[in-house]
């Protein structure tokens, strides 16, 4: 005869729970919240001697709003992919450090106004991701891929970070 409980598995095996889906959507939001609060670009970003290849001001949110939809999505594939639960809160730690040193970054270099503090910063941001991405590559492959453009943005944005210091250090 069979268990209650084995009916339960039988009946949710092959069905993902949408509740990592969901709780990855609130965290990039949050994240995105939190750190777009802190953005200011009035007259401080814009007296910054930026170089000519910065995109436009107009493309960050959407280019972002992008980013955290494939991060958000990248969360529940990681989570539907890996079972073991030791491994699972592993990398939802390291989720959860990329979202904290992705709002320290916004606020290094727009609170406080110190691009030079942030560029250390993004190093950090950085290797968290590249870590989440490498970690991810064996268990949930399509998770670590669903990451690369967030990589790729940080690169970029740490190399307009880093021509931004250039152009108008010293700051403080």
């Amino acid at each position: 005869m069979i268990q209650s409980r084995e009916l339960g598995e039988a009946a949710t095996k092959g069905r993902r729970s949408w509740l990592p889906l969901g709780l990855g959507a609130l965290a990039a939001l949050a994240v995105a919240a939190i750190g777009g609060s802190m953005t200011d670009v009035g007259p401080w970003y814009q007296a910054l001697a930026k170089p000519g290849w910065k995109p436009p001001d107009w493309a960050f949110a959407p280019i972002w709003t992008v980013i955290f939809a494939l991060a958000a999505l990248s969360v529940a594939n990681a989570w539907w992919a890996v079972r073991n639960r030791g491994a699972r809160a592993a990398i939802i730690i390291l989720y959860l450090l990329t979202g904290i040193l992705n709002i320290a970054w916004s606020a290094l270099f727009f609170s406080l106004k110190r691009p030079d503090w942030s560029l250390f910063e993004v190093v950090f941001l950085w290797a968290a991701i590249a870590t989440l991405i490498v970690v991810l590559w064996r268990r949930a492959r399509i998770a670590a891929l669903l990451l690369v453009p967030y990589l790729l943005w940080v690169s970029i944005a740490a190399f307009l970070n880093l021509e931004i210091v250039r152009l108008n250090q010293p700051f403080g």
